[in-house]
């Protein structure tokens, strides 16, 4: 991933609903259909780590020393919204990484990932988020328990790369990566611990697939295209500037050893 991201620390093992739109100016949680896993998934690697779960309804990543794992979206999306909840890596899970990404592996990369960064037992989890647009990363709303937690407007009339025009795939791994994961590589992985294992359920996907309707994305009935999605609510502010301030502990936007002069969209506020 590109340096350039977002960090905020939280607990481990919690159930967490992840709330990522694909491209669209802003999101809110709307009222989920979960499917099951099969409808609009598959495995993407390592088939012997992806156990589905009540009756397909869940499905749980295995990672030892063997492999990690990971499934993928069956279409690509330009507009809408993914939502999924998942159970983190219980207890000990310094070294590990699972995440959960939308993003376009065959053009100029286009990406918006959360990356859930282990941690010993009883410190927090790192969430790390990330975004490319054009190819470009270092900085569109993501949310957490209906909490939004990051937010990246369309400020493409600034010169500031937008990914609006390639569809991406929604994708969830779970690796290891003990050379930087905890505190910089300092924490290596205990294997005496695995297999380890993120619990994922309620999978909903709406949106534009392609190939699809050539208006999906244009079409004014469409929920996300409505006032109320365009920007946070006044609580949805009030508890995005609290994850923030309580919370984050790097934001790309205040490192000025690396930008001197803060990025335009930093300016913009939410």
């Amino acid at each position: 991933m590109s340096s350039g991201r977002d960090s905020i620390s939280m607990s481990a093992g919690l159930a967490i609903c992840v709330v990522a739109l694909a491209l669209a100016s802003a999101a809110q949680l709307a009222s989920s259909r979960p499917t099951t896993f099969a409808q609009d998934f598959q495995v993407a690697w390592a088939d012997t780590h992806v156990r589905q779960i009540d009756g397909g309804r869940a499905v749980q990543l295995l990672l030892d020393q063997n492999s990690g794992c990971g499934f993928a979206s069956k279409r690509k999306y330009l507009f809408g919204q993914v939502s999924m909840r998942i159970k983190l890596v219980p207890g000990d899970s310094a070294g590990t990484v699972a995440a959960f990404y939308n993003s376009d592996t065959a053009g100029v990369r286009d990406e918006l990932d959360f990356e859930f960064l282990g941690n010993r037992s009883g410190q927090p989890y790192t969430v790390q988020t990330n975004i490319f647009a054009h190819g470009k990363g270092d900085r569109e709303q993501y949310y957490v328990d209906d909490v939004p937690v990051r937010v990246f407007k369309n400020n493409e009339a600034k010169g500031v790369g937008y990914p609006n025009s390639q569809p991406m795939g929604v994708y969830s791994t779970l690796w290891e990566a003990d050379d930087w994961a905890t505190r910089g590589g300092l924490e290596k992985i205990d294997w005496t611990k695995a297999p380890f294992v993120a619990h994922y359920k309620d999978f909903d996907i709406e949106g534009c697939p392609v190939p699809g309707p050539a208006r999906c994305a244009s079409n004014p009935t469409n929920w996300w295209e409505g006032a109320n999605y365009k920007g946070l609510t006044a609580l949805e502010a009030r508890k995005y500037r609290w994850v923030r301030v309580n919370h984050m502990i790097y934001d790309y936007c205040t490192d000025k050893s690396r930008f001197p002069v803060p990025p335009p969209e930093c300016t913009a506020g939410i």
